[in-house]
């Protein structure tokens, strides 16, 4: 007995001391051979640089890093308190493929970790991945906008959505590095750099210090592109281009909100085409509506650097097909379909002319594809998560619906080019769910009593007579009863939000939300009680795993359960990334972000932060 408490104790003791580092990349990381990465170890305590011991397989860490020592020698938070010591290696490399255990000890302070260093095919599979999300995508989405676009008859959907015949797919897990919540930038930020991080990160491992540009980087994918090969990299979406999807395929930041740093990293990769709002941060302070606290004129520098500007659908038909596109359609997010193509509600009245999903994803591909090397495009329909979160679900669906037909495009582009990789998935999804339908046309002032469940649902009676593929209305009589599992304190109408998009609660002075009473006298209007904290706004990200689909060289990677870190193995095994070659001549020249504007670290040189 006296032995085994001994055991005992000895183990906890143990296990004590190795809480008390952390290494990063963290343990089980999996990383591109020959990419790039920031090698960070945090010590609880203060240690002397001589008392660090750390290795790599047994090696000295700055033999098989090929990096100085890194040393620093305490960090600080932002009331200037110790946190202790660190080492910091800023653009390591390791240029063989297989098993890393790094330990790491500076007196009683302990960790190991073991990362998997993977390697890829030494040829390409595919010349060109189109990799389309949807922002907050649910299974719930794809299955109103199927019932909404196409209808059904007897049971049987009366036609497909373009989605729906990519052979290949996974679920695919969301869960951030330091919650099993989720929100766009950590999500994106792992299929974009194949590691997992914090949520609000885009890539970089979020490290305990307050500055948010200096964390570890990792490689993007389009660092990567450009660094391996001379393809061409395009961004579409109907968000601003500085929101967290679109950032995550060039940027390096804890903090998703660093919207003016993320236009000079964007400046700084130059991907081909960039189509989408937040013109905003583009401005210099001095112009009216910029959010710029500083005089650089990023469309000045975008123009100078060989980019044809548009701003409006005509403009952007106009440049189609040149090398490089810029287009801003909006100072902020572009407005919800419904509202571009039927209502005309939010701000279309002041820009009416703004493009849609399918407008911008044909542009961008006329343009990509003048490249024989080939290209990345990455097309986000953004505003299903923008219009899922304030619960205004006609909305989210027809945004689907848009996002479905940009995926068409992209079908339609890979038919003519079977050397096309294309992969639709979301980055997290919605707690919304199709229940059954809300019937007008049954008696009574009770809306409760008109919504039919199980038989007493029937079909809705959405029509498409002008064939575009949208629903003519979502206003019919019995249409879908789209309801979602959280949110704040709401009344609920039963009824699309015709007048302008839903604001479902509104901020106290106390800073709690409460249910706007502008929906109170709606007939048949209910209050539905909130069940997440009263400082929260709208609905929240679901846990629930996403649905990766893909057709296309390279497609049979995806398969069972899935990281969303693993997906991107799968995208650089298609490009062949891990592969040894130089290229001479990529277009921005160049090395990883995490080595252009991190540099190395020195020894005994206190990074800023």
């Amino acid at each position: 007995m006296r032995s085994r408490l001994l055991a005992l104790a000895a183990s906890v003791a143990l296990s004590g001391a190795a809480d008390a580092a952390t290494v990063m990349p963290l343990d089980r990381a999996t990383i591109l051979v020959g990419s790039p990465f920031d090698f960070k170890v945090e010590f609880e305590a203060k240690v002397k640089a001589d008392e660090v011991r750390i290795t790599v397989n047994g090696e000295d860490y700055r033999t098989a890093l090929g990096a100085g020592t890194g040393f620093v020698e305490v960090e600080t938070d932002k009331d200037g308190k110790e946190l202790g010591s660190a080492v910091l290696l800023r653009g390591v490399r390791i240029a063989k493929p297989g098993r890393y255990t790094v330990e790491a000890t500076a007196g009683n302070d302990r960790w190991s970790v073991t990362w998997e260093v993977f390697g890829t095919a030494d040829a390409p599979k595919a010349r060109n991945i189109i990799f389309l999300l949807g922002d907050g995508l649910s299974v719930a989405h794809r299955t109103a906008a199927r019932l909404m676009a196409k209808g059904m008859t007897g049971g049987k959907a009366n036609g497909r959505l373009a989605m729906d015949d990519l052979d290949r797919m996974a679920f695919i897990g969301t869960s951030a590095t330091d919650a099993v919540a989720t929100d766009s930038a950590n999500t994106m930020s792992a299929y974009m750099t194949g590691h997992k991080t914090a949520v609000n990160a885009l890539g970089v491992y979020a490290d305990r210090t307050p500055a948010s540009l200096d964390d570890p980087r990792v490689e993007t994918f389009a660092e990567a592109v450009r660094r391996q090969t001379r393809k061409s990299v395009g961004l579409v979406v109907t968000s601003e281009i500085e929101d967290a999807t679109p950032a995550a395929v060039v940027a390096h930041t804890r903090r998703r909100a660093d919207k003016a740093e993320i236009v000079e990293m964007l400046f700084s990769v130059k991907p081909e085409v960039i189509l989408g709002g937040g013109s905003a941060y583009f401005l210099p302070r001095a112009v009216p509506g910029s959010k710029r606290r500083d005089d650089k004129d990023f469309i000045a520098l975008f123009r100078e650097a060989g980019y044809a500007l548009a701003t409006d659908r005509d403009e952007l038909q106009a440049i189609a097909g040149r090398d490089r596109l810029l287009g801003l359609f909006h100072p902020g997010n572009l407005d919800y379909a419904l509202d571009r193509m039927q209502l005309k509600k939010g701000t279309v009245g002041k820009f009416p002319r703004q493009p849609g999903l399918v407008e911008m994803t044909r542009a961008a591909l006329d343009s990509l594809s003048r490249n024989p090397d080939g290209f990345f495009l990455m097309v986000e329909g953004s505003c299903i998560d923008k219009a899922s979160h304030p619960l205004d679900w006609e909305r989210a669906v027809f945004d689907t619906i848009e996002f479905d037909q940009a995926v068409a495009v992209a079908r339609q582009f890979q038919a003519a080019h079977p050397d096309t990789l294309v992969v639709v998935t979301g980055d997290h999804t919605h707690g919304m769910s199709v229940i059954g339908t809300i019937n007008d046309d049954l008696p009574g002032d009770e809306m409760r009593e008109k919504v039919g469940t199980y038989a007493a649902a029937g079909f809705p009676n959405y029509e498409d007579r002008d064939g575009d593929g949208y629903p003519d209305r979502v206003d019919v009589s019995r249409r879908l009863a789209l309801f979602g599992t959280n949110g704040p304190d709401h009344y609920e109408t039963f009824r699309p939000k015709l007048d302008g998009p839903f604001e479902p609660a509104l901020k106290t002075q106390g800073g709690t939300y409460v249910a706007n009473d502008k929906y109170k006298d709606v007939p048949g209007a209910v209050l539905v009680k909130g069940n997440i904290p009263k400082d929260e706004e709208s609905g929240v990200h679901a846990v629930d795993d996403v649905v990766l689909q893909a057709a296309g060289p390279g497609a049979e990677g995806f398969k069972g359960y899935m990281e969303e870190s693993d997906v991107y193995r799968v995208l650089a095994d298609a490009f062949a990334l891990g592969a040894t070659r130089t290229v001479a001549n990529s277009p921005a020249g160049q090395a990883s972000a995490g080595e252009a504007s991190a540099g190395k670290a020195s020894a005994g040189k206190t990074p800023s932060k």
